[in-house]
């Protein structure tokens, strides 16, 4: 099979940029190459399961780069530049410390949080994500092949949004391959609905995908630059550089649109989206696109999260400090987190969770004598909790274990329905005709697998694999 090169520069005449990035397709191995113009650059080689997802990958890496400006070139035409470098402004934050309880380090830049009654997960850059509990014990680690951009819940389902434009399923022992973005997306944002995904990507655009991955539709978007996509029974909720547009998510028809400051992250509650904004506020928006109130920061605000309904509004700004409002909008405190910017953060009983521009996840508490100590100056000693010494190695996610004995669970076979898999239950009690929301990259026509449970959808039409999967012999 011959190889496939391309090979991109980006030079500007006032010498911002001046790089290379050259894409090789060798049967199922993509080699990326990149770096300043006239230097060797750094080189990474990942191995996919087939030529045609190798190409895929290749795809979606050059439609990135060709949107930031990126276009075909000739090697060895444009020569060196000598490099200017730009002097880095601390933005430590100036206020006081909060009462961090713990910490935990996990290596790199983290975006990705999820916290319930159990459990905290945080996913970093290196697509590792890290389950403790909350006395920040660490209980699992799982390593998926890029960068974590998000967690997000869907019911007792939980998904990891990743950098190779995959969507994978948390609930079972393996992550497993629950939705394949389209390549030429990329991702900023996703939320997912009764096993609708909605997606906001780096051009601004707007896509829901039902549970078969495919489009129900896909839109351009007003602005650029996605950060915030919320999902409920009804909408959509997109933030963008222009504000915030609702959608239904069942056609695509936009619903409303409320201009903001460029949102740089969302929130919802049950009747209220929060926009964090690069204008240095959050602005609550009722689910019919007015504006009821914002809650003023003194630096471009990096994410939000709130109490039960509002009650409470947190916003982490760009200069590693946290804040504090009630619901009418007064500030009641703002303090440092001491362990970088909140890039996300999730609001527990009683206890502010985020993840850092400096890799960590940190637990506060928000708890009102906590708070005015750490106001006066006191704070808690804090527990410092470290990754553990041995990464896991990328799961294999196309790995299925092969048993013979069909009880202890649901079974349930894939079908080709007209040049598309489909998977659906043949154990009594369910419909023949619904199809099963099942995992990509495992699907085989004819094969027969065991589902520790298979659970109707909240809306009815479809069924949904949850637990461990097995292929029966």
């Amino acid at each position: 099979m011959s190889q496939e090169t391309t090979y991109l520069e980006l030079s500007e005449a006032d010498g911002a940029a001046h790089k290379f990035y050259e894409v090789v397709v060798d049967d199922t191995a993509l080699t990326l190459r990149y770096g300043r113009i006239g230097d060797q650059g750094q080189v990474k080689t990942t191995t996919y399961p087939d030529n045609a997802r190798a190409r895929a990958a290749a795809a979606k890496k050059i439609g990135e780069k060709v949107r930031k400006g990126y276009a075909p070139a000739v090697p060895g035409v444009r020569q060196k530049r000598p490099v200017s470098r730009r002097q880095i402004v601390s933005t430590r934050s100036t206020a006081r410390t909060a009462p961090v309880l713990w910490r935990y380090a996990s290596g790199a830049p983290a975006f990705g949080i999820f916290v319930d009654g159990q459990h905290c997960m945080v996913g970093n850059e290196h697509g590792v994500i890290t389950t403790l509990d909350h006395d920040a014990r660490v209980l699992d680690q799982v390593r998926l092949p890029d960068g974590v951009k998000c967690i997000v819940a869907d019911d007792a389902w939980l998904y990891a949004g990743c950098d190779d434009g995959n969507v994978y399923d948390l609930s079972g022992k393996v992550p497993r391959v629950a939705y394949a973005i389209a390549p030429d997306i990329d991702i900023y944002w996703l939320d997912i609905h009764d096993g609708v995904l909605g997606v906001a990507d780096a051009d601004g655009g707007i896509a829901a995908i039902d549970h078969e991955d495919e489009f129900l539709w896909r839109r351009p978007g007003r602005g650029r630059a996605a950060w915030m996509v919320r999902c409920d029974a009804d909408a959509l909720y997109h933030g963008h550089s222009q504000g915030v547009t609702g959608y239904d998510w069942r056609t695509g028809r936009e619903l409303w649109h409320t201009r903001t400051g460029s949102v740089l992250f969302g929130w919802q509650e049950r009747d209220a989206v929060f926009a964090g904004t690069g204008t240095r506020e959050v602005v609550r928006l009722r689910k019919d696109g007015r504006a009821e109130q914002t809650y003023r920061c003194d630096a471009p605000v990096f994410s939000c999260a709130t109490a039960e309904d509002g009650r409470y509004v947190f916003a982490g700004d760009n200069q590693s400090s946290i804040y504090c409002f009630d619901a009418a909008g007064n500030r009641l405190w703002k303090l440092g987190t001491g362990c970088g910017s909140a890039y996300s953060m999730q609001f527990h009983d009683d206890r502010l969770y985020v993840v850092t521009t400096s890799g960590y996840l940190a637990c506060i508490d928000a708890s009102e004598p906590a708070i005015r100590a750490a106001e006066a100056g006191t704070v808690p000693e804090v527990v410092d909790v470290k990754a553990p010494a041995r990464q896991p190695e990328p799961a294999a996610w196309t790995t299925v274990e092969v048993v013979t004995d069909d009880r202890g669970g649901v079974v349930v076979q894939c079908v080709d329905d007209g040049g598309r898999l489909r998977v659906h239950v043949l154990s009594d009690g369910y419909r023949r005709d619904w199809s099963v929301q099942f995992p990509k990259g495992i699907r085989e026509p004819g094969a027969r697998y065991l589902v520790t449970e298979v659970r109707e959808a909240g809306r009815g039409g479809f069924y949904r694999a949850y637990g461990d999967i097995r292929r029966l012999r």
